[in-house]
């Protein structure tokens, strides 16, 4: 805990070193858990039995691999060992297999024979990623304030995040959130850098729009950051109309086009994969075809989601799930209070440094885009999704790790803050237990 209170300004001022300690020590701590919950038996035996299926029964598989491979990391390993077989598999971003897959292969030369290879690379891969977007979020967060220590504080809990096991095991969320926060980081590059260049600067725009989607391809939530290239072609539009004739209208005509190929790119880590799906069950001439190819927008995905996970408008709205709604509440009432807030106040990122920022304007509607989407996500929660699943997609959302931090640096909101990161670690810590055993929520 002393390494992210407020006055300790010795870690604020060598960030990459006390970052890299306490996501070492935190990571030990979640993978000891997962370790020791070895000791108990697992509630369900799906890991053992698709071990031995997919590896036989004398693979050497090592005991963390075991311990992390729950859930749906299940159907992420299937897909990286033997393509998508089933048609279920297509409500997970085809992005972990894909990866996964090429690296595993790359490596089966040196690998014995019946090691359990896939397993153990996405969970160094979400390592990694995780570290990354640790680093990324830090540099973004210095870039928008100028203040070291909310840069740090704001790291220090995304290491600390409630997605806990998530961001270790099989799963989409700590590369979703490495290449989302890159995507946050060039986007804010291109707002903020006056000593680019136009050429320079719109290259990061579309640098932040590919970032973007192949986060999309990650995980479907990555949509919602197309709304930073909405609101920046909405500003561009407005400037066209405004503008007289000559070089301002030209450069706000050259700003609107890059902001709309950015939003395609978006688009595209979402259509890219819904195309493959459409080529294989859907294109030709086939005897039996599935009922989401005649619809107006045929999306295996909301499709899948729909049938075998019963994903839908009010469908989770039932009395069982009343506990998952209850799990959930925490996060859902961080995500929408600071979401709300800095809608209302975006200076709050910058107001704490007390320092001037370059394109102040751009960097305050940049700033509401990122509140905008984080509150949408929060809805959707709410009204759609499986609800419990906000503790670890809510780890891919810059927003609320400000909010915290800015409560954690203020006299009067202190200690709200800390008892917010009280229940990040507890509940990270509760939760990996009960990841590693197979236990709901997951």
């Amino acid at each position: 805990m002393v390494l992210i209170t407020p006055w300790n300004t010795s870690a604020a001022s060598r960030p990459l070193c006390s970052l890299t300690f306490l996501f070492l020590l935190w990571k030990g701590f979640l993978l000891a858990v997962a370790l020791i919950a070895a000791l108990a038996p697992a509630y369900d035996t799906s890991t053992t039995l698709f071990l031995e299926r997919m590896y036989g029964r004398d693979a050497r598989v090592p005991l963390l691999a075991a311990q992390l491979t729950r859930w749906d990391a299940l159907y992420a390993m299937h897909a990286s060992i033997k393509g998508r077989i089933y048609e279920q598999e297509w409500a997970f971003g085809l992005g972990l297999p894909a990866l996964v897959s090429g690296i595993a292969r790359s490596l089966a030369g040196v690998t014995p024979s019946g090691y359990a290879l896939e397993p153990i690379v996405a969970i160094l891969f979400a390592h990694i990623t995780h570290f990354l977007a640790v680093l990324c979020l830090h540099r973004l967060t210095v870039l928008l304030s100028g203040n070291p220590r909310l840069a740090y504080l704001s790291s220090a809990l995304h290491i600390l995040s409630p997605a806990g096991l998530f961001l270790s095991a099989p799963y989409n969320e700590s590369p979703f959130a490495c290449l989302s926060f890159l995507g946050n980081l060039l986007f804010a590059i291109g707002l903020t850098s006056t000593l680019l260049g136009p050429l320079r600067t719109h290259g990061a725009m579309i640098a932040a729009g590919l970032s973007f989607g192949l986060a999309t391809v990650f995980r479907s939530n990555g949509l919602t950051s197309g709304l930073l290239f909405a609101v920046e072609a909405v500003k561009n539009l407005r400037r066209i109309v405004l503008a007289g004739s000559g070089s301002q209208r030209v450069g706000s005509m050259v700003a609107l086009t890059v902001a709309v190929l950015g939003g395609l790119c978006v688009a595209a880590g979402s259509i890219v994969p819904q195309t493959l799906a459409w080529m294989r069950y859907c294109a030709g001439d086939r005897d039996v075809s599935r009922p989401w190819c005649d619809k107006m927008v045929p999306s295996i995905y909301t499709f899948v989601q729909e049938k075998y996970w019963n994903v839908g408008f009010l469908r989770y709205w039932t009395l069982n799930q009343v506990p998952m709604f209850l799990l959930a509440a925490p996060m859902l009432a961080i995500l929408l209070t600071s979401g709300i807030d800095l809608l209302q106040n975006p200076q709050q990122v910058s107001r704490v440094s007390d320092k001037p920022r370059n394109n102040d304007e751009g960097c305050k509607w940049f700033v509401r885009a990122l509140a905008a989407s984080q509150v949408v996500v929060a809805v959707l929660a709410i009204m759609t999704y499986h609800v419990q699943i906000i503790t670890r997609i809510s780890s891919g959302y810059p927003v609320w790790y400000w909010w915290v931090a800015g409560c954690l640096m203020e006299k009067k909101r202190q200690r709200l803050g800390t008892v917010i990161v009280m229940f990040m670690m507890l509940y990270g810590g509760v939760q990996g237990g009960l990841f590693a055993t197979f236990l709901p929520p997951a």
